[in-house]
């Protein structure tokens, strides 16, 4: 597998995102079985595991923490805080950032991940009420004790990256982005570029909407978070399957798969772009890491920049009701 770098944290060109292994996409299977496929990632050359202490909640960290704790010198974890969660009833969460619970999440990720350091840990969402320089500080803190290597930022734009910056180098910034989704294009990429940050774009598949395996006739479950999604009601997938029939075309042409496409466009805009697509299943976990070999040509992806650049999708990404800031 091939690496990049996010700030100074090297890894593998395609990382793995976890938390579809415990929520949001209908029921999960066994443990043991996730157990396996997590390490069969690693033996794949995956080094770079996603999970956040809202997945689950609590559920995907431990998780990962188990499934890692055999090759732990070996991969880099990234987790994230930023989310007040009542233990009796974890689907009762806020956001907070205060210091104090910036604390108690990083020991609670620590506890959970069984490990005694945090490789790369992100403020899930930014929190209006606490000022990003307190933040910054605080994981500041936390990296000169030993117990956080790397400080990153979610969904977060370039005026608090920059703050942040200034207080903590950022290692990266993970936000929404996708052929579907080039939101950060504007600000956020370019500064991220500027200060030498990594990017890594979640649901760069576009929650499986860009492999082409989603139907325009598609209907999902309420333990399939799609199902709240305004890109995923009937009239939305009608609307936005051009840019599907688009990537099947440049996927026919470059001998690869759909999301073998969408995922080296996005590691075609710059260096420092680490995917993380999230699978359970094993043949496609290869299939996307297959794409870190894949190399589109400049027509190629000059095609896909400008027709999904001048496509107005129809309907808000995520649930519509996020707070990025």
């Amino acid at each position: 597998m091939k690496t990049r770098r996010l700030g100074r944290v090297e890894v593998s060109a395609i990382g793995l995102g976890c938390m579809g292994m415990s929520t949001n996409y209908g029921p999960s299977p066994e443990r043991t079985e996730l157990i396996a496929f997590t390490r069969k990632a690693h033996e794949l050359g995956v080094t770079l595991f996603d999970t956040a202490q809202v997945y689950g909640a609590f559920a995907n960290e431990d998780l990962v923490g188990e499934a890692l704790e055999p090759i732990r010198d070996q991969v880099v974890i990234a987790t994230k805080f930023g989310f007040d969660i009542d233990p009796d009833d974890p689907r009762q969460r806020s956001i907070s950032s205060s210091p104090e619970l910036i604390r108690s999440s990083t020991e609670g990720s620590l506890r959970r991940l069984r490990t005694d350091h945090i490789d790369l840990l992100y403020q899930h969402r930014v929190d209006p009420n606490v000022p990003i320089e307190e933040v910054a500080g605080t994981v500041k803190e936390l990296i000169d004790e030993g117990k956080v290597l790397a400080f990153g930022l979610s969904e977060a734009g370039a005026e608090t990256i920059r703050r942040a910056h200034s207080v903590q180098p950022v290692a990266a910034v993970q936000n929404e982005y996708s052929l579907w989704a080039r939101d950060p294009e504007p600000e956020v990429l370019p500064t991220c570029i500027e200060l030498g940050i990594g990017f890594v774009p979640w649901s760069p598949l576009g929650q499986g909407f860009l492999t082409g395996t989603v139907a325009s006739t598609a209907t999902f479950g309420a333990d399939d978070i799609r199902s709240r999604f305004p890109r995923f009601t009937p009239e939305a997938l009608v609307a936005n399957q051009p840019i599907v029939d688009l990537v099947n075309e440049v996927a026919r042409d470059a001998k690869a798969t759909p999301a073998q496409v969408a995922l080296a466009w996005l590691m075609a805009q710059h260096e420092s772009i680490v995917p993380i697509p999230g699978t359970r299943r094993l043949h496609r976990l290869e299939e996307n890491l297959a794409a870190a070999d894949v190399v589109l040509g400049a027509d190629a992806v000059r095609r896909l920049d400008e027709a999904t650049a001048g496509f107005s999708v129809l309907g808000a990404r995520g649930s519509g009701h996020e707070n990025y800031g």
